[in-house]
């Protein structure tokens, strides 16, 4: 993995300098596409908004229980580095 980096008031996450991810305001948000997005949105997640007038609808929340299991955040955000 490669430095986090300032961006949108958080941190953008890379790998091999793939940008896939941002943390912001302790959530963190994984990089979708069209078929991966609706996995989140089945969940209840929403995309990144990091302003009233700005949404990043390519970036969602990832849901809490992905977040409690190592396994399956490794999954998710190997997904997100494809994206």
């Amino acid at each position: 993995m490669s430095p986090a980096r300032a961006m949108f008031g958080g941190y953008g996450l890379y790998r091999h300098d793939i940008f896939f991810g941002i943390i912001h305001k302790g959530r963190l948000y994984f990089k979708t596409d069209r078929i991966t997005a609706a996995r989140y949105r089945d969940r209840g997640m929403k995309p990144f908004k990091p302003s009233a007038a700005q949404t990043l609808k390519n970036y969602y929340e990832v849901p809490v229980e992905v977040l409690e299991v190592a396994d399956e955040l490794t999954a998710w955000a190997s997904q997100a580095t494809q994206r």
